[in-house]
């Protein structure tokens, strides 16, 4: 027995030292200058007056005007603070007004600013970075350290040298009023760890960190800017949770440390502020936790602290503070200490000694250097690209799959019909606009006080979707009122959920999705914790699979979901859109390029408009439009745009199926063309191999201008083959007012057949054979053409925009138009193809015919350029994709793949003038031209995708500026350039 009771003490002992390390905190930094020259000639020409000021800061608002910032250069003239807290106003007149304050001190002040994520906490016009509970949910917490760094630079670019964060409090009350989702969560590892990186990210720039609020704000009912918190824990509770992240980061070197307002009554059995106590402060944190760095309390005017007099000021720093922060009567302050020295309160020596600590602390900042900040360019610095990626990274890695039913990500989008419905929004949202890159959805409105009638209007039109995608909005981010849901929004989501199969994706604080019960009959959940742009955006990416899923959920919401919840969820290589910086390319830089050659192209008249698509890596990082779809200037060209492609039909329309038909071994393209196509086997072309076809080398004639064998002597279309109204026999669709007889089609068909051969098998571009290829599509296939398209490529890549014959689907407003035809159709060209040959196959054709949104075309695009992968389908095998675009004869000096263009032969060598299409594409990139204007690349070497879409056949085709000024190439080859120049 007495055996067992040794064991259970040592045990337990070794359980406290564990939990309890001995004092291990590392001494700060900043108290080796104690002793500097600077700090010494600064104390010694001091007076007590200004040595107590030293201890205290004032708060400040740039916002407010001259008359209170002279009112500010006053205070500071006649009492010498040590500090100035920023509170609210524009980077540009942040920075302004810190320098003229600095310039008024005579000693250079320590400038402060509450900037939990980042400046944006304070002041407008700077990057805003995520909540602590949504960095609680990061499990690559090296993203944390970079979040550090950039909270560093952005700080001393603007002059400030403390920033009140990161807040170390543990979250165990979802209730907390005021803390809440501004901790890191409710696991005190976590909360330690990301603490820390966040902190040592800003101290390595040279930002004094300061944790916040010692010994733990997460656990109270009472929010201490009102009144006097109660924590009613025991101290080994309190040591062993509240108190754990500040006794590590002590541990870890943290320059800061900020005393909470709280009643702490296992330390203080009197109502005493911790803030004011000495057993809190003093004993604990100074001299059990061993913690010896900078010590500032919270906000001195703080109703949870407030005494008259300025008692309390000179309670914090006998307490042990070595600063007192947000003092509003400076004067008074000063008094009540010079008092407390006389009546033996406080010794002179603990002020000098706290003087020293905070110069010392300055000098660490580079104070004893001190320069006024540059205003030149001050806000642009402050939002430069690089801090947009690291938000990027946050937030994409924050966000959490709470549940998943095999729904994410969203998958096999042919066989959806998606409605996306806002709940507590009053307009079309973020999340639904970038969803809508990735297929085509029907988007609903639901306002948060929507009533009952709306709800059930809502619910009837839902259902005929296949899914449901709930976008929940506007939810308050503190526990007040529910977190300001309401009614309708929770009887929407639960009705929503019952009846639908449902994605729900939750735009706010984690414990309120509590409040919503329907919430767990979602298939899907996704919580994104918060509601702006940026994370509407990105959240909607997750669900189609553009990233991975890796946020853990911080805190336990219910007994549903708990903390450290989330699926892993592996993403299914659709395009992401980003930006340049991502991909290590300067954004500025790219945008000059583009848009100087794009708007010279518009000024000479070469195109009335344009757009250029840019994926880098499977990442689109640049997707801008230019000009008008007209020289009237009525219509700006929007990325919503759709095109007549020309003769990038060949390798987007038949040239998908033959590959397909090739890896299934139904097609062999080693073998005579006339097998498939059996009317050539009594012609001249009965040997023609179907490779030499798809390469351009099979003795083919360019082409045939088919339409002009309709004409009579009299340049007049012949009745018999043309009508201006559609007839049982006239039913191929040639414009708005003309019909072909359908019968045409086997004259065009036999035109082909009897072509004469060139003599000599070398390389000419010829479009002929591509006529037939729908024919030949359909006929292995047993299916129509446009419809083994739609059904095996377009479809299921969430690519519904490309197609035939535009006219029958989309508002001709929504198409770009291109020709004035003044010789056949007699029209403006708009939703039919430019094509005369493949108008005149019903608008479909293997040679031209397809159009579509430049964002389409990036989707089969990208298809091609990662191996006939894309959305977590093989479409086409890499073996098949690797031999259909490399050159098939270089021996002949042919550069052509198999339906792909290729780089010219020798093509770095040539000038730019010369090259095509950018001398530094790789040889292995591919892709293909249209005659309208198109254009599209890729570079499987560099992971590029160039995309330019332009009408500059408009009003005529004779307009050849588009190749006399070389755009597409000079675009195209700026874009390598600034790959190769990087982010310099």
């Amino acid at each position: 027995m007495v055996n067992k009771l040794r064991f259970l003490v040592f045990t337990i002992i070794f359980v406290l030292i564990a939990e309890f390390p001995a004092n291990t905190a590392i001494e700060p930094e900043f108290l080796k200058l104690t002793n500097n020259i600077w700090v010494k000639e600064k104390i010694k020409h001091l007076t007590l007056e200004e040595k107590i000021g030293q201890l205290i800061m004032i708060p400040a608002y740039p916002n407010q005007g001259e008359a209170h910032k002279n009112q500010i250069i006053n205070l500071i003239k006649n009492h010498k603070p040590g500090g100035v807290l920023i509170m609210k106003g524009s980077a540009y007149e942040t920075a302004a007004f810190i320098n003229e304050i600095q310039k008024e001190s005579v000693t250079p002040l320590l400038i402060a600013i509450d900037g939990e994520t980042g400046l944006g906490f304070r002041m407008d016009s700077t990057v805003v970075y995520p909540t602590a509970q949504c960095l609680g949910a990061i499990t690559n917490d090296s993203l944390l350290y970079s979040m550090g760094k950039d909270l560093g630079k952005q700080f001393k670019e603007l002059g400030i040298h403390i920033n009140f964060a990161p807040v170390a409090d543990i979250n165990t009350n979802p209730a907390n009023p005021i803390i809440n989702h501004r901790s890191f969560g409710e696991n005190k590892k976590n909360v330690a760890n990301k603490a820390w990186l966040l902190a040592s990210g800003m101290q390595d720039e040279g930002i004094i960190a300061v944790a916040k609020h010692f010994p733990g704000h997460g656990d109270t009912k009472i929010d201490s800017h009102n009144s006097l918190p109660l924590m009613n824990h025991s101290k080994k509770r309190i040591e062993t949770i509240e108190a754990f992240p500040f006794r590590y980061l002590s541990e870890k070197g943290i320059l800061g440390i900020m005393s909470a307002h709280l009643h702490v009554q296992s330390f203080d059995s009197t109502k005493i502020p911790s803030s004011l106590s000495e057993n809190v402060l003093k004993k604990y944190l100074r001299e059990k936790i061993g913690f010896n760095g900078f010590l500032i309390t919270d906000a001195m005017n703080m109703k949870g602290v407030t005494l008259p007099n300025g008692n309390a000021e000179v309670q914090a720093l006998k307490a042990g503070n070595d600063m007192v922060e947000f003092v509003t009567d400076i004067s008074k302050t000063i008094e009540a200490v010079k008092t407390a020295i006389i009546n033996g309160e406080i010794t002179q020596l603990d002020i000098e000694n706290k003087c020293a600590r905070v110069l010392a602390l300055k000098n660490w900042a580079g104070l004893n250097n001190y320069a006024p900040t540059i205003l030149n360019g001050i806000t642009e610095k402050l939002n430069a690209p690089m801090y947009n990626v690291t938000l990027r990274n946050l937030i994409e890695n924050s966000l959490t799959v709470l549940k998943n039913e095999s729904t994410l990500p969203i998958s096999e989008l042919d066989t959806l019909k998606i409605a996306n419905v806002s709940i507590g929004s009053s307009h079309t949202t973020a999340f639904q606009e970038m969803a809508s890159n990735y297929t085509s959805t029907d988007d609903f409105i639901l306002p948060k006080n929507a009533t009952s009638e709306e709800i059930n209007r809502l619910l009837v039109d839902l259902k005929t979707y296949d899914l449901v995608i709930c976008g929940i909005h506007n939810i308050g981010l503190y526990p007040y009122r529910n977190y300001q849901t309401t009614s309708a929004q929770i009887e929407a989501v639960t009705k929503i959920t019952s009846q639908n199969k449902t994605i729900s994706v939750f735009f706010g604080n984690a414990y309120a999705i509590k409040i919503f019960e329907g919430m767990d009959q979602s298939k899907s959940l996704v919580l994104a914790y918060q509601d702006n742009k940026l994370t509407q955006e990105l959240a909607a990416q997750l669900l189609f699979g553009a990233f991975d899923a890796k946020g853990k959920l911080p805190v336990t919401i219910n007994a549903t979901f708990k903390a450290g919840d989330g699926y892993s969820i592996k993403n299914s290589a659709r395009l992401k859109y980003t930006i340049p910086e991502e991909v290590k390319i300067n954004s500025i830089l790219l945008n000059q390029k583009i848009d100087s050659i794009a708007n010279l192209g518009i000024e000479k008249k070469a195109y009335p408009g344009c757009q250029v698509l840019v994926a880098k890596d499977g990442k689109v990082i640049f997707h801008k439009c230019y000009g008008f779809h007209t020289y009237k200037n009525l219509d700006s060209v929007v990325k919503e745009n759709i095109y007549d492609w020309a003769s990038v039909t060949k390798v987007t329309g038949p040239l998908p199926a033959i590959m397909k038909l090739v890896d299934e071994k139904k097609i062999d393209t080693s073998q005579p063309f006339s097998n498939y196509w059996p009317d050539f086997k009594d012609s001249n072309k009965k040997d023609i191999i179907f490779k030499d076809i798809l390469a351009h080398q099979g003795r083919l004639q360019a082409w045939i201008p088919y339409w002009q064998s309709t004409l009579r002597n009299n340049g007049t279309l012949r009745a018999k083959v043309f009508k201006k109204q559609p007839t049982s026999r006239h039913t191929f669709r040639v414009s708005s007012n003309l019909y072909m007889n359908k019968k045409y089609q086997k004259f065009m068909f036999d035109e082909i057949k009897n072509s004469p051969l060139r003599n000599k098998k070398e390389y000419l571009y010829s479009g002929l054979c591509f006529y037939l290829f729908p024919s030949v599509i359909s006929n292995v296939t047993g299916q129509n053409y446009q419809s083994y398209l739609k059904n095996e490529f377009y479809g299921p890549l969430g690519a519904h925009t490309i197609t035939y014959n535009p006219y029958k689907l989309f508002p001709l407003g929504r198409i770009v138009p291109t020709e004035n035809d003044d010789f056949f159709r007699k029209e403006q060209l708009q939703g039919f193809v430019h094509d005369e040959g493949a108008a005149m196959m019903g608008g479909i054709s293997g040679n031209a015919g397809l159009f579509g949104t430049a964002n389409d075309l990036a989707k089969l695009a990208q298809m091609y350029l990662q191996k006939g992968y894309y959305g977590g389908k093989q479409y086409i095998s890499q073996n098949t994709i690797d031999e259909f675009t490399k050159i098939q004869f270089p021996n002949n000096k042919n550069r052509r793949g198999l339906g792909f263009d290729k780089p010219l032969i020798d093509n770095n060598k040539n000038e730019l003038k010369d090259a095509y299409p950018a001398f530094d594409t790789s040889n292995n990139s591919y892709g293909h031209s249209g005659y309208t204007g198109t254009f599209f690349w890729n570079d499987p070497d560099n992971g590029l995708l160039y995309i330019f879409f332009s009408n500059r056949v408009y009003p005529t085709r004779n307009n050849s500026k588009l190749y006399d000024l070389n755009i597409r190439t000079a675009i195209h080859q700026s874009i390598y350039d600034c790959l190769r120049i990087g982010l310099n």
